[in-house]
């Protein structure tokens, strides 16, 4: 996949580009929708845990000159923190998003077609559905609630922001302010349930032309009480039978409090050769200083 841009007839690469820098110098601002990544921090329990440690200290070696270096090491899942599902990540009765088998294209350890490699870095227009603002719930969506086609049909009309094919579509259910919480099971939330999509929803965001989808929970979809990951329909609406890619785990209460609900969106993942997916760090530009 490649990352095209296109331009006004009679207009040259070049007046495009010089159009793009005035309108950063008029001043941008830019919304962080990734989580810091801390030892510790709530994530799917099916995961390798982030960890990072320091192998040198400052003075652990000190150059002749007194100048000394430190480094790290970090291990972590794909999927732990702000990441990108690659279309590798699901299966469906055996097979990919491209009809291939399953077990076979993963075989060497590595996805070759479908990995975290093969996803294009993301510079598009993002859209923010506000759901909870929606549905007049300030507290957000409830613990296990389904976000229907008619809630996301309803942000729509309540913003005047329509989904356009090629876009990046990022829906906030209002569970992202447990993610800091104390008790870091509340924002897994396995016994309570975590608002989310389903089936329907999934198909509605592939049906306006979503490239992806993102949301501010683990899952992205609706998990009901008790059942943790044990279903996952939205993933194989989106990765396995519509080719969306799916954006877990977004920090969205600043945009939505900002009420910014249409931007330019900038993913860029990390092309691990294979991979089922990759930690990102998604930014939202919209402009003013």
């Amino acid at each position: 996949m490649t990352t095209t841009s296109t331009t006004t007839t009679g207009t040259s690469p070049s007046t495009g580009t010089a159009s793009l820098l005035a309108a950063v110098r008029a001043g941008v601002r830019t919304y962080d929708l990734g989580r810091r990544l801390t030892i510790g921090m709530p994530q799917s329990p099916n995961h390798p845990p982030f960890w990072h440690a320091l192998p040198r200290r400052h003075g652990d070696m000190v150059r002749p000159d007194g100048g000394s270096a430190a480094n790290d090491i970090i291990t972590m899942g794909t999927h732990v923190g702000t990441h990108i599902d690659a279309f590798a990540h699901v299966s469906q009765d055996g097979q990919l998003l491209d009809g291939s088998d399953a077990g076979a294209a993963g075989r060497g350890g590595r996805f070759a077609e479908l990995g975290a490699h093969t996803i294009a870095p993301m510079v598009r227009r993002g859209v923010l559905l506000d759901v909870p603002a929606a549905l007049g719930r300030p507290d957000g969506c409830a613990p296990g609630y389904e976000i229907t086609p008619e809630d996301l049909t309803a942000a729509v009309e309540r913003q005047g922001t329509p989904v356009q094919p090629g876009d990046v579509v990022l829906v906030r259910s209002g569970w992202g302010r447990l993610f800091d919480h104390e008790d870091r099971t509340r924002f897994v939330g396995h016994a309570s349930g975590v608002p989310g999509v389903g089936a329907a929803g999934a198909t509605w965001l592939a049906d306006q032309g979503a490239h992806a989808v993102g949301a501010d929970t683990i899952a992205f979809e609706c998990l009901r009480p008790g059942a943790g990951h044990s279903s996952l329909p939205a993933h194989r609406v989106l990765l396995v039978e519509r080719g969306v890619y799916i954006i877990e785990t977004m920090a969205l209460e600043e945009l939505a409090a900002d009420g910014v609900h249409e931007f330019l969106f900038v993913l860029s993942p990390l092309a691990i050769f294979g991979a089922t997916g990759s930690p990102v760090r998604p930014l939202a530009v919209v402009a003013g200083a």
